[in-house]
């Protein structure tokens, strides 16, 4: 878990592409981030989507990586954060989401409705500029 201090200039994340840009510039450099594998990584966020800090979720293999709704709500009840964030990748650059990811996404709000933490979003990164948020497609919102 990587915590970063609450400062105005903490970046704000507002939607999917927030997101993304946050994916290249912060996580994708991290030295455990290996874009040939599912990495997937949760934000959390303060009251006002400044994000407070972010932790690996979990390392893949080339095609699934797992997540359980406690390893994605550790970190942020460790940081006190107000609402979550999750963004993992898929290698072959398709960010579309499988059987698989729309379950977590399922899970992760239900779980997030329990501990009332805002769940904001599931963003699937493809490659530099495709991505899939959940937020724009479904139910969640910002």
């Amino acid at each position: 878990m990587i915590c970063i201090r609450e400062e105005v200039s903490a970046p704000k994340i507002q939607s999917g592409e927030d997101a993304l840009k946050y994916w290249w510039t912060k996580i994708a450099p991290m030295p455990w981030c290996d874009q040939e594998r599912e990495v997937c990584v949760v934000l959390c966020l303060n009251t006002r989507y400044r994000v407070v800090g972010f932790a690996l979720v979990s390392l893949g293999t080339l095609n699934e990586s797992i997540a359980h709704p406690r390893d994605v709500f550790a970190p942020a009840i460790a940081l006190n954060a107000f609402a979550v964030l999750l963004l993992h990748n898929h290698p072959s650059g398709d960010p579309s989401p499988g059987r698989a990811d729309k379950e977590l996404t399922q899970r992760l709000s239900d779980a997030a409705e329990l501990l009332q933490i805002r769940f904001l979003d599931h963003v699937i990164v493809g490659n530099e500029e495709n991505y899939f948020a959940f937020a724009i497609n479904g139910p969640l919102a910002y």
